[in-house]
């Protein structure tokens, strides 16, 4: 009798599990960029996604707008509502077969925050970050972190939640997306919302999407390496766990070691195309944005010239996928970081940083924060995020708001050989170059015909002008600033800005 009550109990316990499942299963449902003190992007349609039963109609409404949709086959449903001002606090409701009700909601600017570990530093080991977190009282800046979840799928939703910025929910957050908010925000005094998806260590390759990959053959090698290495994973892992069952089932298990498991060569990390892509960008592609802003580099360095074309091709992507035409996407060009060179010589990181320069060129809409001067050359992680963010800030400002601020590091324009002398001329965008910490400008090398790179006397002789020389090369042919892993260097212009590191001798 007993027995007959225990299986009538589970049966119910299971059914009750499965009738608990379906209703969930039923229930209209939305993503995690949907919760409480969200923010929407102002002066953009109104996206809201979700959930729910095949067929049902899901109506969706926040301050003066409304619209409904049918979930399809799959119960996936859209609402695409139109415009709001910025303001707020709203109050959005989704209403199917039950009611979501999110509250606080804010209209204003929306940023992604994203890259690798300079982007994901967090705001509270950062220099003064005692005071920083001091005043992060600012209720018009929310937050909201993406974990990091690698994924070979697209994943559709996160484990996360939006947060009011004050000194207990900024602490984990990242420092120089958090400090460009708080810029932006009491700069336009609007709301301003930052979506934070960094990944420490993160590959650019793991940032796009797989399809555009191999539909390049200048990513058939990588592509074909990553295969391998999992598929010899996978028969690891297979072995692995047949070894265990074996383990398992024997009477003796003192007899044998336990088996252990195969160590994952990537395979489920940051490095593995597509992974990032998948599992932290998919999850919020769509949401309304003003744009975003990218710290990420240093995993790339070992191969320069390949992120010539992975990076704008990252971008493209996001883009296309996101369907709001070229937001704007700014960078952090690579800080200097390892020992000082003694002598002028080639650099792969160098050559990185030209790459990320060079993108300005191939796509619109975009910019670059140059932090030459910010890095620490004994740790790839400088500690001064501040001025990265105002860096951004800036471009944001001037680019996206309209703002008469500074914004651009002189760049390289053209290269006039004269009387054994090199005289260069950069774009100075309306600023006036100026040398820093030294009389004149530090950081020049030269060379001749035989492309022996010597340092340089440098002198300005004008706004815009450098004029670069040495008595070991007679006739110059080229010209080299900044190029180095670590470089001494001390050009910049009116508004502090460091000049962009560039090499005459290899123009885009």
């Amino acid at each position: 009798m007993k027995l007959r009550f225990l299986q009538i109990a589970a049966t119910a316990i299971g059914l009750s599990a499965l009738f608990a499942t379906s209703r969930l299963q039923a229930e209209v449902q939305v993503p995690a960029l949907f919760t409480d003190h969200m923010v929407l992007q102002r002066d953009l349609p109104v996206v809201v996604w979700g959930t729910a039963a095949k067929g049902e109609e899901v109506a969706v409404s926040v301050a003066s707008l409304a619209g409904k949709a049918t979930a399809d086959a799959d119960g996936h449903w859209k609402v695409t509502l139109g415009e709001l001002p910025a303001g707020g606090p709203h109050r959005l409701v989704i209403q199917g077969k039950n009611e979501i009700a999110i509250e606080d909601v804010l209209v204003g600017e929306v940023w992604v925050c994203s890259g690798q570990s300079n982007m994901q530093w967090p705001i509270d080991r950062a220099i003064d970050a005692d005071l920083e977190v001091l005043t992060a009282k600012l209720p018009q800046l929310r937050l909201i972190t993406v974990p990091n979840v690698a994924a070979q799928s697209p994943k559709s939703d996160f484990n996360g939640k939006w947060d009011v910025c004050t000194p207990e929910t900024v602490k984990g957050f990242s420092a120089v997306g958090f400090l460009f908010g708080r810029q932006l925000q009491q700069t336009l005094d609007v709301p301003v919302g930052l979506i934070d998806n960094a990944w420490g260590g993160s590959a650019a390759e793991a940032w796009t999407n797989r399809d555009l990959l191999e539909a390049d053959t200048r990513y058939a090698d990588m592509l074909k390496g990553w295969d391998q290495r999992v598929a010899d994973y996978d028969a690891k892992l297979a072995d692995y766990k047949t070894a265990l069952a074996t383990w398992n089932q024997s009477s003796d298990k003192k007899s044998a070691d336990k088996p252990q498991p195969p160590k994952d060569p990537g395979v489920n990390g940051n490095h593995r195309p597509a992974n990032l892509y998948n599992g932290v960008l998919n999850p919020i592609i769509g949401y309304g944005i003003r744009g975003a802003i990218w710290y990420q580099g240093e995993s790339n360095a070992g191969r320069p010239e390949e992120y010539g074309h992975l990076f704008p091709m990252m971008i493209q992507n996001w883009r296309d996928d996101w369907a709001q035409g070229d937001f704007s996407f700014y960078w952090v060009q690579l800080a200097d970081f390892k020992a000082e060179s003694p002598e002028p010589v080639d650099s792969s990181w160098a050559a990185l940083r030209e790459s990320q320069t060079f993108t300005m060129d191939k796509l619109p809409n975009t910019g670059e924060a140059v932090i030459i001067d910010l890095g620490e050359g004994r740790d790839i992680h400088p500690r001064n995020k501040q001025d990265v963010a105002k860096r951004l800030a800036r471009i944001a400002l001037a680019r996206d708001y309209g703002i008469a601020v500074p914004y651009q590091s002189p760049r390289f324009k053209s290269l006039e050989v004269k009387d054994g002398k090199a005289l260069v001329t950069f774009n100075t965008y309306g600023t006036k170059l100026y040398s820093f910490d030294a009389q004149q400008p530090v950081g020049f090398a030269i060379a001749g015909a035989d492309g022996k790179y010597v340092w340089a006397t440098a002198k300005l002789v004008g706004d815009d002008k450098v004029e670069v020389s040495s008595p070991s090369v007679k006739e110059p042919v080229s010209v080299r600033y900044a190029w180095a892993d670590n470089p001494v260097c001390t050009l910049q212009n009116s508004a502090g800005l460091p000049v962009t590191p560039f090499r005459s001798d290899k123009p885009e």
